[in-house]
């Protein structure tokens, strides 16, 4: 099928609402762009992306990116979010929310003091919000919605190299750099559309991938601390006092959960994180096939099929929660 078949054929699914946004666009000169708090690569990247783009075509207008920095993407990867005071959200403007499947996870509270308010996600709708609710649950990434929109907007736009690279940093980091199973003829054509602007993947993936030699420690003490499961469940647990000796934060315990890909005899593998601050032991949870995010959604998490993020209220729950995991396999 031809590269702008496919553009089409998806943008059909959601042509109102991408008329609407791009309406919206042109119509507010203030805009303010949000995302999930604890932010990933799609994330952080969709949110750069879709601001530098906006910037790059609509250059007088102001737009601004807000939410929480992440511990190591930022400044390595991403610049700092926006620090504004209350009086900046007293003018109408334009919220764009991305990203977010339910309102209590969007990052800054002020979105809901926007004129108007755009929802552009890939999860699946877990509750309404925003004006216009843009979510196609077939991306890899909210990035691959966003940049199909963008293909299909009418005019004359530039895809700049800057936002083409955040772009598409967005789309390899959720897509486990095109491996899961959400990854489609159209997540290849999207990343095929962003290499047009002449990124540099080689750089990109240094950017993303990069380690420090602390980080070995890290990766030393999983390797020597890891629990198998009777069906194959490969997980490891930071503590707090781990996190402090390895001199790591509570958002970096996921960092080395993938340690346990393509090992045979893994079918999922988890890293079980403790979060002082909010009384609770975080869990990013991987798979080789099999959907995981229906175990997720039992421990107060949910995400997409292979990827996905739950927690438990202490390490008692633990058990019951690898055994569910057992019972896929």
């Amino acid at each position: 099928m031809p590269v702008k078949t496919i553009f089409k054929e998806y943008a059909e699914k959601d042509s109102k609402n991408i008329s609407r946004l791009h309406s919206a666009i042109k119509r507010y000169d203030r805009i303010a762009i949000f995302r999930h708090a604890k932010p990933d690569y799609d994330a952080l990247g969709s949110q750069m992306g879709l601001a530098t783009w906006i910037k790059d075509n609509f250059p007088q207008k102001e737009v601004r990116v807000l939410g929480d920095n992440h511990v190591t993407f930022t400044p390595r990867i991403f610049p700092y979010m926006d620090d504004l005071n209350e009086d900046w959200f007293k003018k109408p403007f334009l919220a764009i929310i991305l990203d977010t499947s339910n309102v209590s996870r969007i990052s800054d509270p002020r979105w809901k003091k926007a004129k108007f308010k755009v929802r552009i996600d890939h999860h699946p709708r877990v509750e309404e919000f925003g004006n216009v609710s843009m979510v196609n649950t077939e991306g890899a990434a909210a990035t691959e919605n966003i940049v199909n929109a963008i293909i299909n907007f009418k005019g004359h736009y530039v895809m700049s190299k800057e936002a083409a690279s955040y772009f598409y940093i967005a789309i390899a980091g959720d897509s486990g750099r095109f491996q899961y199973s959400s990854t489609s003829a159209h997540t290849f054509a999207i990343a095929g559309y962003l290499l047009e602007s002449k990124i540099e993947l080689s750089k990109i993936y240094q950017k993303m991938y990069l380690k420090h030699l602390d980080d070995l420690y890290v990766t030393a003490y999983i390797l020597n601390h890891f629990t198998i499961s009777p069906h194959g469940i490969a997980y490891y647990i930071l503590d707090k006092k781990v996190q402090d000796e390895l001199k790591i934060t509570t958002e970096r315990g996921k960092e080395n959960v993938n340690l346990f890909a393509n090992i045979e005899g893994v079918n999922a593998w988890c890293s079980i994180t403790e979060d002082v601050k909010d009384k609770c032991w975080r869990i990013s949870i991987r798979s080789k096939e099999k959907a995981i995010n229906g175990v997720a959604a039992m421990f107060e998490g949910g995400g997409h099929a292979q990827a996905s993020g739950a927690k438990i209220d202490s390490l008692d729950d633990l058990p019951r929660f690898i055994s569910e995991l057992d019972k896929l396999f």
